[in-house]
């Protein structure tokens, strides 16, 4: 999905002024059930701490619907009570979910902050947060978030939960913090982040290279790392790209280009982003299906009945690999 940094920051400093004057009181590593609550922005690096945490972890995702967007989402206050609490909180960073390092303030300088674009290495342009003395691109302070209010390098893919690298390096950091906070269970968060990582790395394995020699159109750019993986070259006119990602029209010209690769089976498939659309894409899903073209559905976050990280990208990559042919 594209940026949008359409976020009201005053509306969530407010809110911290005023949870602020009502006294704020420390929070225990744990919940009454003993379990460590952790906060994400989104479901995605939600369900990754899950994995990790296993029993020991209360998870909550402020963005757990299909239908919402992280670029223009507006922070609550109960969402920044919800924070508040945390004892480790994860985000992607990047300019994709700035409403949540716009949530993080004072009151949660105790919570372990994991950012996932930081440590993906991919931040060309971008001040890596400082770090503890743990892995590289773990924000245990506030700085380093700074540039995410301002955007993002639009040169650089943000959405790099796509990354398998990326994903393996945020499970472990998560293991790392977890058992920082419960040092009982250190052990179990290991095993568990070595089970999940070697099943992303199982996935990366099954679509290394599919693509090879092969092009796809890309309706948004958000399967990027995925695609790249995959050794497929991305045909998505620049113009058509451009507009979709500014949210403008699609020229004239730009959405022709595109018809006429996927009329004329020039692309292998059409990989679309199922959370989005306008009359442009919808065009070219309607000739994709047409011309028996593959479509390729990708998402933003875990669809409605996803278990989890692993299950809801399984069935992405599978499908990516059916329609490459390979």
């Amino acid at each position: 999905m594209t940026v949008r940094n359409a976020l009201l920051g005053a509306v969530a400093a407010a809110t911290a002024v005023a949870l602020t004057a009502c006294g704020a009181q420390d929070t225990p590593a744990a919940n009454d059930d003993g379990k460590i609550k952790v906060v994400a922005s989104t479901n995605v690096w939600g369900s990754v701490v899950q994995a990790v945490g296993g029993d020991a972890v209360q998870v909550t995702s402020i963005i757990d619907d299909p239908s919402g967007d992280p670029h223009s989402y507006e922070s609550t206050p109960s969402d920044l009570a919800t924070v508040r609490d945390a004892k480790l909180v994860i985000f992607n960073g990047g300019g994709y979910d700035d409403f949540f390092a716009k949530l993080l303030g004072p009151e949660t300088e105790a919570a372990k902050k994991i950012e996932a674009f930081p440590i993906s290495g991919k931040a060309s342009g971008h001040d890596a947060p400082e770090t503890s003395a743990e892995p590289d691109g773990h924000a245990e302070g506030e700085e380093g978030h700074a540039e995410n209010e301002e955007g993002h390098d639009h040169a650089v893919n943000e959405h790099v939960w796509y990354d398998f690298e990326t994903v393996r390096k945020v499970a472990d950091q998560a293991a790392v913090d977890l058992g920082a906070i419960a040092p009982d269970k250190k052990s179990t968060f290991e095993a568990n982040a070595k089970t999940f990582t070697d099943g992303v790395q199982a996935l990366e394995d099954k679509v290394k290279g599919r693509g090879a020699g092969k092009k796809v159109l890309a309706t948004e750019a958000v399967a990027h790392y995925l695609l790249d993986a995959a050794g497929v070259e991305d045909a998505t006119p620049e113009a058509f790209a451009e507009a979709v990602e500014n949210e403008t029209d699609v020229p004239a010209v730009a959405l022709a280009e595109a018809l006429t690769l996927v009329e004329g089976k020039q692309v292998a498939a059409v990989v679309n982003n199922a959370q989005t659309g306008n009359a442009a894409t919808g065009e070219v899903l309607h000739t994709a299906r047409a011309a028996g073209v593959g479509v390729v559905e990708v998402t933003e976050t875990l669809p409605e009945g996803a278990t989890g990280y692993l299950e809801w990208m399984t069935k992405q990559v599978d499908v990516l690999v059916g329609a490459l042919g390979a």
